[in-house]
This record gives C-alpha cells, structure tokens and sequence, in this order.
C-alpha cells in the first residue's frame, strides 16, 4: 500500500491541503478552498479579523479535493503537517469553542499596546529576551482583548496560533510549539522558558498558555470525530507545524545559519537562519524560533525576518501605469534594454504603508535623478526593479550586522523571481547565489510531518526531491556596477 503525507496550509485568503508520497516524494494533489479570496472581517479602520471555523470548512472542503483527486483513502495516510499564517489570536473556552473571531496578523489595533510594553519594561529587556518590541503580535493582541473585551478575557481556557487551531480540530488536543509561542512574542530566549515578565506586565495568566511540544514529533492523533468528518483514519499522528514564513524556508529547505528563502509578492520576505541569538538594536527586522530551533539540545537555530511592503506592488503599479501595453515578459525585456543603474534614476519603493525596516517611517515611493530629454520608460522600469533589490539588500545588511553570513538565497520561481532582471540584481549586489525551486507551503507542510514522523532521517532526505529549477550566481566582472548603483540608492535614502 502506498503511503502519502498531508499538509495544510491555513492562509487568510485560502487553506491549501497537498498530499506527497511517500515513496518517491512528490506532490500527487493540491487544493486550494475557497476559490475566491476568503473574507476578512473589518468591524473598525485598521482591524481584521475571520472566524476560526471557517479555515477548518475550508481546510475539509480542501482535503476531500485532493483525496477524491487522488483516489487516495484516509489509511493511506501516514502523518499530518500544518503550516498556518502568523501572528494571529484565536482565544477558546474550555469545550474547545472559538470566544470570538481571531484577530489576524494584518490587524493593527494592537499597536499602542506593545509600543506602551516596550517602553515601560524597557528596549535592553525586551530585545535580549523577546529578541523584538512586543509590537503588534499576538501577547499585545491578547492585551486588547483584556481590556477591552473583559467579558470574553474571563471565559478565556486557552489561547491559540492559527495552526494549533487546526490542530486542536484534528485531534481535541491543545498544544503550541517554542516557534509558535515565539512569534506571539510569549517566549523568553534568554531565560528559555515561557515569557512570564511580559505575562506578567498584560495581566495574562500563564495557563493561558498551551502544552509545549517540539515542533517535529507526535503532537497529537487525528480523534475519532475528525476521522468521521473528514474521512480519515483516527490515529493518524499530527507531527508537525509552523507558522508560514519559518515553514516556506522549510520548504526551500533552509535550516542552516547563513541560508536564506525569498519571497517577493506584492510585499517582500526575507527570511535567513541565524545560529546565535542575536537581535536588532532598533528591531528593523523580526527574529522568532526557526522550525528546527532546539534550546534543550542548545542547538540555536533563529529565523531572522526582513519584511518590505512594497515589492511587487511597485512592479504591478508600473504595468498599470506605465507598460499597459505589454505583458510582466516583454516589460522584463524592456528594463533589460536600460543600463545597470538606470543611468542615474533611482526609486524608493516604499509606497505601500510604513516600513519596519526604515523604523516604521512611512517614506512614499519617490523617482529622483529623472531626465526628460534622455530617459525612457525602460529606465523607468529597470529603477523600480532595482529599487525593490536595494531595499531587500538593505535589510539583509542589518542581518549581516546581526552575525549572519549570507551565502545563498533560495526562492520559488514566481513573482518578481520571475525576472531576470531581478535575480541578476540581487545576485550581483548581495553577492549571494541564487537557486530557484518549484514548491509551496503545503508541500512542505506535508514535508515536515514526515521528518516529525520519522519517516525521513532528516531535512536532507525529507527534500532530497525537491528539484532546482536554476542557480544564479554572481557575476564578478558585473559587481562593481551593481554595487555603484547600490551605493547610490543608499545614498538618496539616507536623505530622506
């Protein structure tokens, strides 16, 4: 009998299920539910929020895709993975019942009281032991609710991430990871244990917290009501789960200090792997518990966070507005027809809100060097996409700050991966090779639940198959250029 891995991926516009065999690694079905955007409810200006039962419809209409696709039963199943969208607080009762909807990472009211916490317990307290400002995460998000929903704040069992959700569905068990508390800003990484000073300062009483179990391991069993609703085998053991940028690292296979996994959608991640613990004096960058970060086997494996809002947006803008008629391809190819540094037109491309890497400073995005009588619309483009480059490198500069070594970016071949442009500039600049792969969150969900199992060794076996689709190395002849550009972008930024 053919065995499979199942990995769910709980996002805030969909959950995607994949299953991967055993036997040869490769993904056999994926699903995404809903096929339109999933709602975000926006009571107030500057909330959001979406009801915990509906990721777990979501996730069951998902699953039943890929198993009537796959013609796969649910004892062919050997273990379970869930990567989940970060930051979001899900507050339970002791029946197991959602108090309220959960309030997700995009949800803002929680600023004021993360910014009070840092300033009243102090910068040196919070960063070496939170590594960040308790900032806008899910213990200030808790802190709201107490104050503001005291009714709801009473009546709380547990609090929950959104992939202990899934799981608690899954199994009836509550439980959470030292990654996920890590990301809530609950854990302490000086004193290794939960963060009871900031418990402490909100009020929040440490039962609270769930049962911590490693994030690769038997963390609960499917229960025999899942099993019936889903159509799966109860028994079938939960090994995994992480939040969605840790686990998109995993899923490029970055485990290690030094390696870094890119994104650049409509904003940017990137996220490296640091093997001390370290954090950024002016928290311009997140740090958190990587997947394979293990305290009691003092093995440091942190995952350092660099995000930048406008990254494809700029790109998308510029195809509305200024290459309409032409498709991403043939605008790649006009920017290529530019020089390296857009003859002297540089673009900040911060105009998607404010930036935690500039300290939270809402710049805009702003054109300088401009010259009507000898720039085109190809300067135009190739500037936005160097600008993009720029602002990722300038984040990593602050991880090198931090002790890392970045030797190599790995990223899936999608979004502004796309571009050669693009790739070229962030080789050439960051002096890092860039190797690109075909992959996605719940194949790596699926990916971990076998390494939780025991059914891969290690990351190493578990993406043995995970196939490299192209390495981008850095030109050296080419360096210099770049970098002039480079320093040029830093320049004009520094003066803003």
């Amino acid at each position: 009998m053919e065995r499979y891995l199942l990995g769910f991926d709980v996002g805030s516009s969909s959950v995607k299920a994949s299953l991967v065999s055993v036997e040869n690694g490769k993904c056999v079905s994926s699903a995404f539910f809903p096929e339109k955007e999933a709602p975000i409810l926006a009571v107030k200006a500057g909330w959001a929020e979406q009801e915990p039962e509906s990721w777990w419809q979501y996730a069951k209409q998902a699953l039943q895709k890929i198993m009537a696709t796959a013609g796969v039963k649910g004892e062919d199943i050997a273990a379970i993975g869930i990567s989940y969208q970060m930051h979001g607080l899900v507050c339970i009762d002791k029946e197991q019942r959602a108090l309220r909807p959960a309030i997700i990472w995009c949800d803002s009211r929680a600023v004021p009281y993360g910014e009070r916490a840092f300033s009243d317990l102090g910068q040196e307290q919070c960063l070496s032991h939170l590594l960040n400002s308790p900032g806008n995460f899910t213990a200030a998000k808790l802190a709201w609710v107490k104050e503001n929903e005291p009714d709801i704040f009473n009546k709380i069992y547990k609090v929950m991430l959104p992939g202990d959700y899934i799981a608690m569905r899954l199994s009836g068990t509550v439980n959470t990871t030292v990654s996920g508390l890590s990301e809530g800003m609950f854990w302490d990484f000086k004193e290794n244990q939960v963060a009871q000073f900031l418990l402490d300062y909100y009020g929040i009483p440490s039962s609270f917290i769930p049962d911590i179990v490693p994030t690769f391991s038997e963390q609960s069993v499917v229960s025999e009501a899942a099993a019936q609703e889903l159509g799966l085998k109860a028994g079938t053991p939960i090994t995994y789960r992480g939040g969605d940028q840790p686990n998109n690292a995993l899923s490029l296979n970055v485990f290690e200090p030094g390696e870094i996994a890119a994104t650049a959608g409509t904003s940017g991640v990137v996220y490296g792997v640091l093997g001390e613990v370290g954090y950024d004096p002016l928290s311009r960058v997140n740090t958190f518990a990587h997947v394979n970060h293990n305290p009691a086997e003092a093995a440091t494996r942190l995952g350092v966070l660099l995000c930048i809002n406008g990254t494809g947006i700029l790109n998308a803008w510029m195809h509305r507005n200024v290459t309409f008629d032409m498709g991403y391809a043939e605008m790649n190819d006009l920017a290529a027809q530019a020089p390296v540094g857009s003859d002297g037109v540089c673009i900040m491309p911060f105009g998607n809100g404010a930036e935690r890497v500039l300290q939270n400073r809402e710049l805009g995005c702003s054109i300088h060097g401009l010259n009507f009588n000898k720039h085109s619309r190809a300067h135009l483009v190739r500037a936005a996409q160097e600008g993009i480059v720029f602002s990722f490198c300038y984040g990593m500069e602050i991880m090198q700050q931090m002790g890392m070594d970045i030797r190599n970016i790995h990223a899936g071949r999608a979004n502004m991966f796309l571009s050669p442009l693009f790739r070229s500039t962030l080789a050439n600049v960051s002096g890092a090779t860039i190797e690109l792969y075909e992959t996605d969150g719940s194949v790596g969900a699926a990916k971990g639940a076998g390494m939780g199992a025991g059914i891969y060794a290690d990351h190493n076996e578990a993406f043995a198959t995970l196939e490299k689709l192209q390495v981008i190395e850095p030109a050296q002849q080419e360096r210099q250029s770049y970098l002039d550009a480079y320093a040029a972008w830093k320049e004009l930024l520094q003066r803003q």
